[in-house]
């Protein structure tokens, strides 16, 4: 997410996506007709299957992304569940991923997409004689913690008897804001300097395979690799310019709260905190610099001691975390340095932040 072209933000609408994800399952169906187009249950298979969402920043630039991990089943009742993990955002782009993980998806406390749909064995009765069809599907999708209904086509494709494939019929049109995540688009804007369109995109070919079978009608299924339970993200540590960029963009997240005039942290805070203190131990031999500013509202040393004490409270919290306490400083800047004019509600909330920066190099 470095340069984030914050299309990234669009990608989000990709979750919506991911949703069609669900769509896939219905392809299970297509079993046989000799057997119920549920027995035994379908397994998604990631490996060979393909899941894609666009977006567009400065009104012309479209960008393409994917997700690296996602699994999924049908059961034998035809509930299918597909799940999508958005820590592997694919945007080729490593400090671009994270923003989209902090900024948009903040998946330190969203860390998953999840689609669900209760399929019907009669509307792909026919399908092993038609071998392709193109049915309506309705489906759930729950995303940033809300979840919504929606309907889409699918085209369903039976390769073999144990082998089917679900695939979008057409671009898929999703909206950010049916998941409350503007203020994370608002976010990327920001933070790369460009304007996103608050809709996105997606486009996917899912391959089921029957999870079991007693005595195959056709041919037996290719044999597919098992999913790989990877994201994007860097395993091990990261190098200066890594470390630099994420903790640039973890001063964007404005995920950590504190009660009205205290410095005492408020226990959503841990969801981002934990993942803060995950990245400082993977970026060994740096110090950390904690800064904590405030608004305009009451006096100027009133506001400059606060921000001292909440910046400690997160040092304190870090070390509890593990981070060594060497490695990590807290400073405080009061309402001396605002990020825009105190001058609203939205904008004192926006200068009542904490922000991290690397004080090597």
């Amino acid at each position: 997410m470095t340069s984030f072209q914050t299309s990234i933000w669009a990608k989000l609408r990709a979750f919506h996506l991911a949703a069609f994800l669900a769509l896939g399952l219905v392809a299970a169906p297509l079993a046989v007709q000799a057997q119920g187009a549920f027995d035994a249950g379908w397994t998604l298979q990631p490996d060979a299957s393909v899941l894609r969402f666009q977006s567009v920043k400065n009104e012309t630039k479209v960008e393409s992304s994917t997700f690296a991990t996602f699994n999924g089943e049908i059961s034998e009742d035809g509930l299918a569940t597909i799940n999508i993990l958005l820590d592997s955002i694919d945007t080729k782009v490593d400090l671009r991923n994270v923003r989209m993980r902090f900024l948009l998806f903040e998946t330190f406390q969203y860390p998953e997409a999840v689609i669900t749909a209760q399929l019907d064995p009669e509307m792909l009765a026919d399908l092993p004689q038609l071998r392709r069809k193109i049915v309506p599907l309705t489906y759930t999708l729950s995303l940033h913690g809300i979840t919504q209904e929606a309907t889409t086509e699918v085209a369903v494709t039976l390769i073999t008897s144990d082998l089917v494939s679900v695939a979008s019929s057409a671009p898929v049109s999703v909206a950010t804001s049916l998941f409350d995540l503007d203020s994370g688009v608002a976010k990327l804007e920001e933070a790369a300097s460009v304007s996103i369109l608050p809709s996105a995109t997606v486009s996917f070919d899912f391959i089921f395979s029957r999870t079991t079978r007693t005595a195959p009608l056709v041919a037996a299924a290719p044999v597919i690799a098992e999913p790989t339970k990877a994201a994007i993200e860097p395993q091990g540590n990261f190098d200066l310019a890594a470390c630099k960029g994420r903790f640039e963009i973890l001063s964007r997240t404005d995920n950590i709260n504190f009660g009205s005039g205290s410095a005492r942290l408020e226990p959503q805070s841990s969801f981002l905190l934990d993942s803060i203190a995950d990245i400082v131990s993977r970026c060994p031999g740096l110090r950390i610099i904690v800064a904590g500013h405030t608004d305009s509202d009451g006096a100027a040393s009133a506001n400059q001691s606060l921000s001292e004490r909440r910046a400690a409270s997160v040092v304190s919290y870090l070390v509890s975390q593990g981070v060594g306490a060497g490695r990590i400083t807290s400073v405080g800047y009061g309402e001396a340095q605002p990020l825009v004019p105190n001058d609203s509600a939205q904008n004192k909330k926006r200068n009542r932040r904490i922000e991290f920066a690397v004080a090597d190099g």
